[in-house]
């Protein structure tokens, strides 16, 4: 029997490795493409059969800061601690 957190991440993996085509993987980042709230709508509703509507939902907008880089870009405007292109 899997844990919680076990299956989440089973559904994570199948959203970002098998449901993600190179459409969603390439435009993404943009928040204004659809791209990326289809991507994060298949979030949504995987991590919610485990976790139910609000963790699915509460962890998909989370996944999507993540891959728009909105953490990324906040971070290094306001601390100035990473380059531009990673290494």
């Amino acid at each position: 029997m899997l844990t919680l957190f076990e299956q989440a991440l089973i559904m994570h993996l199948i959203g970002d490795w098998i449901l993600q085509n190179d459409w969603m993987a390439r435009n993404k980042p943009n928040l204004g493409h659809p791209a990326a709230w289809i991507h994060t709508a298949i979030h949504v509703v995987l991590v919610g059969l485990v976790l139910g509507w609000l963790g699915g939902l509460v962890l998909g907008l989370l996944h999507m800061l993540i891959d728009t880089r909105l953490v990324f870009r906040f971070w290094r405007r306001t601390f100035g601690m990473t380059a531009e292109e990673p290494m």
